[in-house]
């Protein structure tokens, strides 16, 4: 299966799919971490049109997070940066969510898209996927069914949230858990595999 995973710099979420065998590439303004070969450095509105069977969005959440409504609540000229930062955010969003590809994720934090788009689908927390933390992650699905938790543990700290204000804070919690990706690349696959199968 041809997978895009856009907004990905980590090559967490491509790899898991890679290593089930599919042709999982991803693509993101910044360069990969891993240097791998199955990145595209480049605005990822460039690259939906290219016959992917599956894509999943991680678009930066800066702007529509819940935590960034303090920045707007005292901005009385709508038309201030801050404002014209969050209407591009959500237009991104929409763009993303609305592509041609049969099969959608957008995942991000809980925030805006919930009352200027729809309700997510799903909120995810990484203790759903063996890791002793919690992180809600919403996702916003188009063809694709409710991911299924795989190893419910405790633990359950706020790891993330207390991590130090240090200049790469950001691409830290931006980073999908390991536990959340294999369970993407094992159970988004299956059912269309199966339709595949049964086609033949």
């Amino acid at each position: 299966m041809k997978i895009l995973v856009g907004c990905e710099f980590s090559g967490i979420v491509r790899e898991a799919f890679r290593k089930h065998g599919h042709n999982a590439w991803s693509c993101d303004l910044l360069s990969a971490d891993d240097k791998s070969e199955y990145h595209i450095q480049d605005d990822i509105l460039n690259h939906l049109d290219e016959n992917w069977d599956i894509a999943i969005f991680h678009p930066p959440c800066t702007f529509l997070t819940i935590s960034a409504n303090k920045w707007y609540k005292d901005e009385l000229d709508m038309f201030s940066d801050r404002q014209n930062s969050r209407i591009d955010a959500i237009k991104f969003f929409m763009q993303l969510i609305n592509c041609n590809i049969p099969k959608v994720a957008v995942e991000n934090p809980i925030g805006v898209m919930s009352s200027r788009y729809r309700k997510p689908d799903q909120i995810l927390q990484p203790w759903m996927f063996g890791h002793g933390e919690t992180k809600a992650t919403c996702l916003w699905l188009k063809g694709l069914p409710k991911l299924e938790p795989t190893d419910i543990v405790s633990g359950r700290e706020q790891r993330l949230h207390y991590l130090p204000k240090t200049d790469d804070r950001w691409k830290l919690r931006s980073i999908t858990f390991q536990g959340i990706a294999d369970a993407m690349a094992k159970q988004w696959t299956k059912p269309i595999q199966r339709t595949l199968e049964v086609s033949f």
